[in-house]
């Protein structure tokens, strides 16, 4: 192929939307983007079935068979073992082999997460690979890492969390200097328990990161913060917070509207401004949750995904790819990596 393609694998069994929304979303990506190549990792005749209502490029559509599917409630790392054939191995071993650059899942959360290590492999010099959603505030987007990939973290790790997150930010939201903080029950110095008092004298001598200090949880979505630190259990207790609210205000926000007829005709005069809003804080916009710090790159969607979540990940895939993410870690942060030759 004459000009550089993005090459993204997306799981076609992945979720609980899945084959319909994965495929829909990957046929979408292609219309839009012409240096885009999209392989569909999953059962050939069921992709095919969703293929068969609509028109693609299909020149720059693979389809990889793979007869398995890792369900939520296996063991992950018996999963990823036992279950070669699945489409979640099928699709990291792509990714692995540099076959394509990125896999976008629905599926497994924990399968993801164990074969991310596993199959594909860290940069040389990262010592955990953290999971971090971008969230909604009121002063734009927050990168939370880590969410769910290291629950007892080591303060040398988080140091490297910052310093990934504050690259990503940089970079795929064109903030020039992110403010990075340290998840704490409390803004002073001295507060907090032995993991974040030994992480934060660590942040406030790491050069390359604006660091602001403490974060308590409620100034999350004020917006405090550009890059907020943490292990995966803390993180993983926030993220769930924040989405249940989240979705429990919009539904007593619509009851409230729809209780009476004053109510509704309000409702139909507020509705242009109250959509605005609701856009602006639509955590599927931004796409799934990149591991950072592998080799290659994974990204995780919410597992009931429509296809705008999904076809945002595969965004997330091309900016990524463009602009050199993993290549700026290794900089950044001054990974020294094998040559080619002691590669293989």
């Amino acid at each position: 192929m004459g000009k550089k393609f993005v090459r993204v694998a997306v799981d076609a069994m992945g979720g609980d939307l899945a084959p319909a929304e994965p495929v829909k979303s990957a046929v979408q990506a292609l219309e839009d983007r012409k240096n885009l190549h999209i392989t569909l990792v999953g059962k050939e005749e069921v992709i095919r079935g969703e293929l068969a209502k609509y028109k693609y490029p299909e020149e720059r559509l693979e389809i990889l068979d793979a007869r398995e599917v890792i369900e939520m409630a296996e063991p992950p790392v018996n999963a990823i073992r036992k279950k070669k054939d699945s489409s979640i191995v099928r699709g990291l071993r792509l990714v692995k082999e540099g076959t394509c650059d990125a896999f976008v899942t629905a599926g497994s959360s924990g399968a993801t997460l164990a074969g991310g290590q596993l199959l594909v492999g860290r940069i040389r010099g990262i010592e955990r690979p953290p999971l971090a959603p971008i969230m909604p505030t009121a002063k734009g987007p927050v990168l939370l890492v880590d969410c769910g990939a290291n629950m007892d973290a080591r303060p040398s790790q988080l140091v490297q969390f910052a310093q990934m997150g504050s690259i990503y930010m940089r970079n795929m939201a064109g903030i020039e200097n992110p403010r990075v903080a340290l998840v704490n029950v409390g803004a002073e110095e001295e507060k907090g328990n032995a993991l974040v008092k030994e992480v934060f004298p660590l942040l406030k001598e790491c050069e390359g990161i604006n660091f602001i200090g403490n974060i308590e949880a409620r100034d999350i979505p004020a917006g405090d913060a550009d890059v907020v630190v943490c292990d995966a259990f803390v993180g993983n207790v926030i993220l769930k917070l924040y989405e249940g609210l989240a979705s429990m205000l919009l539904h007593k926000i619509k009851e409230a509207l729809m209780s009476t007829l004053r109510s509704k005709i309000g409702a139909l005069m507020i509705k242009p401004a109250l959509k605005g809003l609701l856009k602006e804080f639509d955590i599927t916009s931004y796409g799934g949750a990149p591991m950072l710090g592998l080799r290659g790159l994974v990204v995780k969607t919410h597992g009931n995904s429509e296809a705008v979540e999904i076809r945002n990940a595969i965004e997330q895939c091309i900016l990524f790819k463009k602009k050199n993410i993993n290549g700026q870690f290794i900089e950044s942060m001054g990974l020294a990596q094998p040559k080619k030759a002691e590669e293989s």
